[in-house]
């Protein structure tokens, strides 16, 4: 009887992945806050944010701001502050509790996209998959730095996948890349890819008729979709915040080493990584040079596995999006340890391609991937605001506090490769079907022949 019973459980279970992926995504969800109780965690640029949304509620000079005992500084766009406004309305316990529910939702909300983005059908249901993997991602550093800092990572990377897995001829594609780069400018490198697929897309079009006509095409508009609506935002924030405004265009902008101590460890970006290899605080124009190499090489590998198109590259537009999010990350001056959400994402799309290959070498890239982003190495080595330890990091120490660049690197190249081989295959042409009277005399000679035909047949 206890066996039938179970029996039955486990086949009620099997017909419900959804119910099952839940049941355990809450589970990890309830033991993740329950670490992040226990390793009682600040939340400390939640607070910031609360603090710019004050200054900003109550016209203070938000560039001169200065919160929490880290006395940490205003380094947002303004148009942030005037998001952050609404923080200032309710208590610290409740706005900590409401940040990390959000958070959680957007984890979930990021793998769905990813989902989506990647175009593969899948055998169980999206939203089962999308749980069952966030239950996992939810504790890789990169999502836990996220959520002990109380940060907006998530939410910058889903408005930009929510944007670049709609469709191409939805009127407001383009809007949620000019929000997030409103809030912080790195997703705008996003609206730079946009507009390079339409121009390469424009130019191959005239190359091969001659002609301007129809060279206008979805990328570009989606590019001045994204261009118009960040354009917004700044309009906004100049209306409601003209002093902060004028401060942060003229001054501000120009000034990365508000952000923090660029050798830290936690910063991945290669500016850090430069740093530390140098040991300088101030790795000045060897990293713009980098920088400046590692851009268009990432905009250029974006671009080709776009235009390589599914039909010569499976999940083409995941591996051009997952090529430009790593891009923005290496050459941003500073790129923390909790910017880089966006492997998930690539996770997601390294494990859909060794699904449809089938190979083992592609689930053991897709295994070390994810092992090198939830093995907080970065954090293995000795650091110390005070001791200033990372400008004398030996090689093993210096690889292990670069793991991040290191890992977006293989990635790029990998991408690269792809595309490149990608567009030396011819297109394959879509399969012509016949015209419909020959299909219809063909399928009238298959067809089984009635009684009255049948003894016709037999006669001759």
């Amino acid at each position: 009887m206890a066996d039938r019973r179970g029996l039955v459980a486990r086949t009620y279970l099997l017909k419900r992945p959804t119910l099952v992926a839940a049941a355990f995504c809450l589970l990890s969800f309830a033991a993740f806050l329950a670490a992040q109780r226990a390793a009682n965690v600040s939340m400390i640029d939640l607070m910031v944010y609360r603090a710019e949304g004050w200054t900003a509620r109550t016209g203070g000079d938000l560039y001169a701001m200065r919160a929490t005992h880290a006395e940490l500084p205003m380094t947002y766009p303004p148009f942030a502050a005037l998001l952050f406004i609404p923080l200032t309305l309710v208590d610290v316990p409740e706005m900590r509790a409401l940040a990390t529910g959000v958070n959680l939702a957007l984890l979930v909300v990021l793998i769905h996209l990813s989902l989506r983005l990647v175009g593969r059908p899948l055998r169980l249901p999206r939203p089962a998959v999308a749980l069952a993997l966030a239950a996992v991602a939810v504790w890789c550093e990169p999502v836990w730095t996220t959520l002990r800092y109380g940060q907006i990572n998530l939410l910058l990377a889903a408005l930009v996948l929510w944007d670049l897995s709609r469709r191409s001829d939805h009127r407001w594609a383009g809007v949620g890349i000019g929000v997030a780069a409103g809030i912080k400018l790195t997703p705008a490198l996003f609206a730079v890819f946009l507009a390079l697929c339409g121009l390469v897309g424009a130019g191959q079009r005239l190359w091969r008729t001659g002609r301007l006509e129809g060279a206008w095409n979805h990328w570009l508009r989606r590019a001045a979709v994204a261009g118009g609506a960040f354009l917004g935002t700044v309009l906004l924030a100049a209306l409601a915040l003209p002093h902060d405004s004028r401060n942060f265009w003229t001054a501000v902008v120009f000034a990365p080493e508000r952000v923090g101590r660029v050798e830290d460890t936690a910063n991945q970006s290669l500016r850090g990584v430069l740093a530390r290899l140098l040991h300088t605080p101030e790795p000045g124009f060897g990293w713009l040079l980098l920088a400046a190499v590692v851009t268009a090489a990432g905009l250029a590998t974006a671009v080709a596995a776009a235009l390589a198109g599914p039909r010569r590259l499976p999940a083409a537009h995941a591996w051009a999006v997952v090529a430009c999010a790593t891009t923005a990350l290496l050459v941003s001056p500073v790129s923390w340890s909790h910017h880089w959400v966006w492997c998930v994402p690539t996770v997601v799309l390294l494990g859909t391609e060794a699904l449809r290959r089938g190979s083992a070498l592609w689930w053991a890239g897709t295994g070390l991937t994810a092992l090198l982003f939830c093995s907080y190495a970065l954090w293995w080595v000795p650091h110390a605001p005070s001791e200033r330890f990372e400008l004398r990091q030996s090689g093993v120490e210096m690889a292990l506090s670069a793991v991040y660049p290191l890992t977006g690197a293989a990635v790029l190249l990998l991408a690269a490769a792809l595309a490149a081989r990608a567009l030396r295959r011819p297109v394959p042409r879509p399969p012509v079907s016949p015209p419909r009277a020959v299909e219809t005399a063909v399928s009238r000679r298959r067809a089984p022949l009635g009684p009255v035909r049948a003894q016709a047949a037999t006669k001759e």
